[in-house]
């Protein structure tokens, strides 16, 4: 316990180090005009801007500005799409993959544009290297781009007075230029020093212990793992994804992974508390996703070092926890965090089987992927826990009897129409197709263990589909028509609907007035705030989705205790 708490800490400390100075690092990139940054990344981006025709870079409305973001993940999704579809014909292909199933391509392109990677296939053998470079890579950088550029959009609403909210196109290749690119490089080669593959080879033939014939995938491993952590993104080269011992060999990189999908949404309430001028405001609402997250933490490591409920009655050890599912070189403490890091940064990666946690640990993740703010993808995540602060300023304001005001701003009818219209149609889009997934042999078939556990598997798979995760109880067989279409439809209306209503919401405040402070203004940067911030998520959370962890994972639990 002692040395678990260790680590930890060690991992919290390192964390902060890198998240308060690239939350600087993200203002300077986002917010200020011109900074000495300009003199290297500037001339790479007039190359992009020539090449792709963008001329204009004025400033725009929330309209326009979703118009760009949509239009360009449109053209994305449809590049990506012709490239699956054709990988047998394409060149890097020396492992003669085949073609993509049209169903489970649609799923794949939808999945990576979201940002949810959520893979429904093997990954060393659905898809060819030039797929793994062009298509995976690619869409892994613009997604996290796209989601980097909405966060920052709003926060410009947030900190500033007039009708715009910023450029897409210039925030979308800031992101991808000035933040992505270079991260990725550094984490890269500290992966290839540590023992990543980095090749174009497609395999590798290897003489066993046993003296047998073994070929082993391989390919550009550590460049992928850089951007899959770094974008929040998750999406494996192996079908075991981080377990894989090419991708995470060692605990050393499994620390690196951990920090590389971390550290960017724990960086943007830094940026936040600069932009808006008020800097204990960001810490505030770091430190609220920080609190859930550590109780997050010790739920899950607390029931997977606790050991199997049935085993332990049957007289077995249970001095190094349920260790089912998990890998030796990674131990409980490490799957446990990461396990909640992959959860709470929406990314989706995977160094254990989650389908083979203990009830309660895999309770964690599930509610993680429910509240959807607790740190969360790059941008979108900060994005969900500012509709819960506008919410929480609303219904403390109605307790008091005044108007609230977030940051300066009236909070309306008009905002609050849109926020609820978000955060409902989150639980609608988990439970919803949760039912149909129950109601016919479509959905049940793919239940590989029935009873409690199988509607954890079917709820687990929606859940990660709406919170943009991509992570799943991989015990569910669902590669199918029905699996492929249905979670494919609800990762478009995960990821769009909100990004979309939260936009809107961001042109209604930056037209407001500010409002000047008075005594009676409902202060936003103390610890009171944050507790009624937390009593909303936890409340709102509760209330929506406890049911249905009842009929799962606690369930399963009463019954094996």
């Amino acid at each position: 316990m002692g040395y678990a708490i260790l680590q930890f800490i060690v991992i919290f400390a390192l964390l902060l180090t890198l998240a308060i100075p690239l939350g600087r690092y993200l203002y300077v990139v986002f917010f200020k005009e011109t900074s000495k940054l300009d003199r290297f990344f500037l001339p790479i981006e007039k190359i992009i801007y020539r090449a792709s025709g963008i001329k204009n870079l004025e400033e725009t409305g929330w309209k326009k500005y979703s118009f760009a973001f949509l239009s360009v993940n449109a053209v994305l999704l449809g590049i990506s799409y012709l490239i699956l579809r054709l990988q047998k014909y394409l060149p890097l292909n020396s492992a003669k993959i085949d073609n993509m199933e049209p169903t489970l391509t649609f799923n794949t392109v939808v999945s990576f544009m979201t940002n949810t990677n959520l893979q429904h296939y093997s990954g060393e053998t659905g898809l060819s290297i030039l797929s793994q470079m062009i298509f995976v890579t690619m869409m892994m950088f613009t997604s996290a781009a796209s989601g980097l550029a909405i966060a920052m959009a709003i926060i410009r609403a947030l900190s500033k007075k007039g009708k715009t909210i910023g450029n897409f196109y210039q925030d979308f290749i800031r992101a991808n230029v000035r933040v992505l690119l270079p991260l990725s490089v550094i984490v890269t080669l500290v992966l290839v020093a540590l023992g990543v593959p980095q090749t174009f080879a497609s395999s590798a033939t290897v003489t066993t212990l046993e003296g047998k014939v073994q070929t082993l995938a391989l390919g550009p491993v550590a460049s992928l793992e850089s951007i899959k952590h770094l974008g929040t993104n998750g999406g494996g080269f192996f079908g075991v994804n981080s377990a894989h011992p090419f991708e995470n060999p060692n605990p050393l990189t499994c620390v690196i992974e951990i920090l590389s999908m971390w550290c960017i949404p724990a960086a943007i309430p830094f940026t936040y508390g600069l932009a808006v001028k008020n800097r204990k405001q960001g810490w505030v609402l770091f430190a609220t996703m920080f609190a859930i997250f550590l109780v997050m933490l010790s739920v899950v490591y607390s029931a997977e070092q606790a050991g199997n409920p049935m085993l332990n009655k049957l007289g077995f050890s249970s001095s190094q926890g349920s260790m089912e599912g998990k890998e030796v070189r990674f131990g409980i403490p490490l799957s446990s965090l990461f396990t909640t890091v992959t959860t709470a940064a929406t990314t989706g990666t995977v160094n254990n089987m989650h389908d083979t946690l203990t009830p309660i640990g895999g309770l964690v993740p599930l509610s993680q992927m429910m509240l959807n703010n607790v740190f969360g993808g790059d941008g979108v995540g900060f994005v969900n826990m500012l509709m819960y602060a506008i919410l929480a300023v609303f219904l403390a304001g109605l307790m008091v009897g005044r108007t609230p005001e977030f940051l300066g701003r009236k909070i309306e009818p008009r905002e609050i129409k849109l926020i609820v219209i978000a955060l409902l149609l989150h639980p609608f889009i988990i439970l919803g197709p949760s039912a149909v997934a129950f109601m016919t042999h479509l959905g049940t078939d793919a239940i590989s263990n029935p009873g409690f556990h199988g509607i954890s598997q079917v709820i687990y798979e929606y859940t990660s589909s709406a919170a943009n995760n991509g992570s799943g109880f991989e015990g569910l067989g669902d590669n199918t028509p029905f699996w492929n279409i249905s979670t494919g439809l609800v990762m478009l209306l995960g990821r769009y609907i909100s990004i979309i209503a939260m936009l809107a919401v961001a042109g209604s405040l930056v037209q407001k007035q500010p409002v000047p402070e008075t005594i009676g203004t409902f202060r936003t940067d103390n610890a009171t705030f944050g507790v009624i911030l937390i009593g909303t998520v936890l409340v709102i959370g509760a209330l929506t989705f406890f049911p249905v962890l009842v009929l799962g994972p606690i369930a399963e639990f009463l019954t094996i205790r």
